[in-house]
């Protein structure tokens, strides 16, 4: 085919030259009142039906297909003219003759070249009927009737280029129909009150065309989804995206634009997987666009609200494991859905500790109940998830000491959100019920009895793990708790409650040498009691 228009390249600029000088002539007229409206579109009815005579008489000459062809696209294109002047231009034609003329032309066009196999003529026509809306600028706004001579363009010729195998018509087209939008929104300037305002249905109704023309195609093709239409489909959700945008702009939020164009790709891509049984870039491409899409417009619920980061976390978390569930869910298991959830744990992990501070508990019912509440449950969700990566079986299919170091990684972190629920909800604890906040007394005694706690948990989770690292761990967190206790919680009064608490230390430091002793395996006793 790229032979064939390197060759007639010509003939379509003079094609396209011929028509706006007589769509010029038309304005000219019009200008100049020389000659009434229904005497022009006889003129343009008659010229263009003796143009497709004449080109079809030329056809059936030796040697006389090409120059058949392109009398008959000239033709085409002078009536396309002539229903964008009469319906669209000057409204001289209700929509309904619009459609039904469109209609007319577009058919005995493509039954001719269905029967010929006239290429040629199918580029001309197309190139004519979107060129003919673009040229002559109306003086109202007759979009309706635009949006129907566009339908019956790009169905008819989305139809045979799947019937033929003629793909080039379908980016000219796609591309022919954006570009008219483009043109006649700026044009009209039309008023953008209210989130079903015209413009927004016309984008909408053009996106839902492609986006179904797409898939339809694809599965005529023999279920080839790839290619061609892939890249149409990506490009149609972007510009109905960009449009919806502009024109939604202060009158719906961006996320229900985002959303609705991620379902749709989202149930794309769930469609080409289920018709071919594989992956496809297709699926590929509209999956990971249609999730990312639909996060995006997720992340932006609760803007302005305080409760925001607390928002954020869920979403990011949820995300996290549906991403595990997937890399485990597959029967032969891959590490991308669990890398990337790993990913997102650790990055929402940095994020919580940073922003945990300033936000809201997330009181029930306006009680507040200490690790009962949206808060602690969320370090508990970021906890629970840093547990499952450390003690899953085949950790992103690493072995032996690789496995071994990513799985103490995790369990460090999940330890690390421990003592951040701990210290967030003792600390909460104090503000809600007025026992005092921030530096007293008894705030600094009750946090050096939860880090002792938290120390032990430690020591029990490295005795259970038989890692050593676990217990130097809590070692360090039980030693800097001490002094602690012993150092910086003297000052003051409370003197009774400091030796309790004192006293809980000791006890807790008591039951870690016991559980050492109990849990420390038999070749490192053997060790010790040599």
């Amino acid at each position: 085919m790229i032979d064939h228009l390197r060759k007639h390249w010509t003939s379509l600029l003079g094609v396209a030259l011929v028509l706006t000088a007589f769509i010029t002539l038309f304005r000219y007229t019009v200008d100049r009142g020389w000659i009434t409206d229904p005497m022009k579109i006889g003129v343009g009815l008659l010229a263009g039906i003796g143009f497709a005579l004449a080109g079809a008489r030329i056809a059936t000459k030796p040697r006389g297909a090409i120059a058949g062809e392109i009398g008959i696209g000239l033709g085409a294109c002078v009536l396309y003219a002539t229903v964008a002047f009469a319906g669209i231009a000057y409204a001289l034609w209700a929509p309904m003759t619009v459609l039904l003329g469109m209609i007319a032309v577009t058919a005995l066009a493509v039954a001719y070249a269905w029967r010929f196999g006239s290429r040629m003529l199918m580029h001309i026509a197309l190139a004519g009927g979107l060129l003919s809306p673009m040229l002559m600028l109306p003086e109202t706004d007759q979009v309706f009737a635009l949006f129907l001579y566009l339908l019956v363009l790009n169905a008819a010729f989305f139809s045979i280029s799947i019937a033929k195998g003629w793909s080039e018509l379908r980016p000219v087209a796609f591309a022919g129909t954006w570009a008219l939008y483009a043109i006649y929104f700026f044009w009209f300037d039309p008023s953008l009150d209210g989130w079903q305002n015209m413009p927004i249905r016309y984008a909408l109704a053009a996106f839902l065309f492609y986006h179904l023309a797409c898939l339809i195609v694809s599965l005529r093709l023999g279920r080839c989804f790839d290619g061609l239409n892939m890249y149409l489909s990506l490009g149609n959700g972007i510009l109905f995206g960009v449009w919806a945008l502009i024109i939604l702009k202060g009158e719906l939020d961006n996320g229900y634009t985002l959303i609705f164009i991620g379902l749709l790709f989202l149930a794309a891509a769930a469609f080409v997987i289920r018709q071919s049984g594989r992956t496809f870039a297709y699926a590929l491409s509209h999956g990971l666009g249609g999730a990312l899409l639909v996060l995006v417009a997720l992340n932006q619920l609760g803007s302005g609200l305080e409760v925001k980061p607390l928002l954020n976390v869920f979403l990011w978390a949820g995300v996290a494991v549906v991403l595990a569930a997937v890399g485990r869910l597959r029967k032969r298991k891959h590490w991308l859905p669990e890398i990337l959830s790993m990913s997102i744990w650790f990055i929402v992990g940095i994020y919580w500790f940073s922003t945990t501070w300033e936000t809201p508990r997330g009181d029930w019912f306006g009680v507040y109940v200490p690790f009962l509440n949206w808060g602690a449950i969320s370090w508990m969700l970021l906890a629970a998830l840093g547990f499952y990566f450390a003690t899953s079986r085949q950790a992103v299919g690493l072995d032996g000491s690789d496995r071994k170091l990513v799985s103490n990684a995790f369990a460090l972190g999940a330890h690390l959100v421990i003592g951040g629920l701990l210290t967030v909800q003792l600390s909460g604890l104090f503000e809600a019920y007025d026992w005092g906040s921030g530096e007293t007394t008894l705030l600094r005694l009750a946090l050096s009895l939860a880090w002792g706690l938290y120390a032990l948990l430690l020591f029990l989770w490295g005795a259970y793990r038989r890692e050593p690292l676990f217990r130097w761990f809590g070692s360090v967190v039980l030693v800097l708790v001490a002094l602690k206790a012993m150092v910086l919680n003297l000052q003051g009064e409370e003197t009774l409650l400091k030796v309790l608490v004192l006293l809980g230390l000791g006890g807790i430091s008591f039951l870690i040498t016991w559980v050492n002793g109990k849990w420390t395996p038999r070749a490192e006793k053997a060790v010790n009691g040599r």
